[in-house]
Formats: C-alpha cells, sequence, structure tokens
C-alpha cells in the first residue's frame, strides 16, 4: 500500500471529490482527519482510521482550530488535501460582495491558511505534501462563473507559490485540476435539465476519452501526489479532464 503509516487531512472529504480521495486514502492505508461542516456519516465516523472535525471554512480561525485538532489527534500531519469548495453562478454585472468574499474565503483563504498551520507539523516529519484542488476553471471559463474562476484560478497560482517557499522543508505542494466529475451535485444539475439523458451523451461526447470522471479518478491521482512515488514532483497543475480541454469544438 502507497499510504501506510502517512497521516492526511482532507477536507469537504465526505462526499463528492472529497469522498473519492478519503476512500482511496484509506484503501493505501492512510489514516485521515476530515474537516466539514455537516457531521460525518456513520461509515466515516466509525471507520477505525478516520477523524471527523465539524468545522467553517468561512471562519478565519478555523484553519489553526482543524489543523490541531488532527494533529494531536493521529500524531502529525503528512499530507493536506485542500478539496473543500463552493460554487455559484452570477453574472458579473450581479456579484454581490458578501458572495465574492464568501467563495474566496472558502475557496482561496482557507487552503492558503490551513497550509501555513499545516507547516510545523510537517516540518517535524521531515516533510509532506499539499493538494490544494483547482479547476479546469482556474484555466478556461464557463458563463457566469467569475467568482468561481477567479478562485481556483488563484489556487493555481498559490500552488506554485507554495512549492517555491516549502520546497526547502521538503514538503511539496501541486494542484488538480478537475473538469467534469460525476458527483451528487452535478447528477441533480442534469436530471434537471430538460432533456437529462441527451445532456449526458453530449457531455461525454466533449470527452475524447467518451466518459466523464468519477471521484475515484481524482482519488488515484491524490494517492500518487501524496506518495513518495512523486517526491520530485512539485509547483504542478495537473488538468484531469479525459482530455476535453485538448479537444477544439468543431461547428455543429
Amino acid at each position: 500500500m502507497q499510504l501506510t503509516g502517512k497521516i492526511a487531512l482532507v477536507t469537504g472529504g465526505g462526499r463528492g471529490i472529497g469522498r473519492g480521495i478519503v476512500d482511496r486514502y484509506l484503501e493505501e492505508g492512510a489514516h485521515v482527519a476530515i474537516a466539514q461542516r455537516r457531521p460525518l456519516e456513520p461509515a466515516l465516523a466509525n471507520h477505525p482510521a478516520v477523524f471527523g472535525i465539524q468545522a467553517d471554512l468561512r471562519s478565519a480561525l478555523a484553519a489553526n482550530t482543524i489543523v490541531t485538532q488532527a494533529a494531536e489527534h493521529f500524531g502529525g500531519i503528512d499530507v493536506l488535501v485542500n478539496n473543500a469548495g463552493i460554487m455559484s453562478e452570477c453574472n458579473i454585472s450581479e456579484i454581490q460582495v458578501e458572495e465574492w468574499d464568501r467563495m474566496i474565503a472558502i475557496n482561496l483563504r482557507a487552503p492558503l491558511f490551513l497550509a501555513q498551520a499545516a507547516l510545523p507539523y510537517m516540518r517535524q516529519r521531515g516533510g509532506g505534501s499539499i493538494i490544494n484542488l483547482g479547476s479546469i476553471e482556474g484555466i478556461a471559463a464557463n458563463p457566469s462563473h467569475a467568482t468561481y474562476c477567479a478562485s481556483k484560478a488563484g489556487i493555481h497560482g498559490m500552488t506554485r507559490a507554495m512549492a517555491v517557499d516549502f520546497g526547502k522543508d521538503n514538503i511539496r505542494c501541486n494542484a488538480i485540476a478537475p473538469g467534469w466529475i460525476t458527483t451528487e451535485l452535478s447528477e441533480t444539475y442534469l436530471d434537471s435539465l430538460p432533456h437529462p439523458d441527451a445532456a449526458r451523451a453530449a457531455l461525454e461526447q466533449l470527452h475524447p476519452l467518451g466518459r466523464v470522471g468519477q471521484p475515484a479518478d481524482v482519488g488515484d491521482l491524490a494517492v500518487f501526489l501524496a506518495s513518495d512515488q512523486s517526491s520530485f514532483m512539485t509547483g504542478q497543475i495537473v488538468v484531469l479532464d479525459g482530455g476535453r480541454t485538448a479537444k477544439l469544438p468543431l461547428p455543429n
């Protein structure tokens, strides 16, 4: 197993992409602290290698509390996965300051201060790996996603900066930029469309691999980035989108 003996902290690890990462980490032998607003479901809450932390990442004080609890429970931190995030749609002409501040606080500010809080614990263990969840929307944009795109582009830039600053401590920092990943939220969205089956078929055709991603696909990459197999990899933004952004669209 690739992560035996490693201690990971994953934000938003109870569902969606975060759950895909947590499940793969547990399969690979890691101990995992999960920080999120909601209580963990029983399958995770009762798992002997899981420690749940209820916290609201909108609070500027949450980062230190989360990291301290995780480190004290398991005896340290080797891996930090900044997965938790939110998205909302709003035309630029209608964006409100409150919504901007909320998204930036959760998507961008929290990852920075979680990394800052984890730094001394990773130093104590001789190094570590920080994995930030970016997005292909940090590279390109969908309509009415200006705030979300800004937060994810910020994650990409911050990832490179972290890699530069933390390298001397043998702490690596990389980002995963997923494309369309099947989650409860994405399925709810597709089901709300007038023709869900046609929408799914059209979505799959956007991808050269002929399918959309699954949380486990992100989990597999997160395992590699957390493991010693990626010990010379840092400062990278890894696009994981089934080739979607590599494919030029043709006229209908």
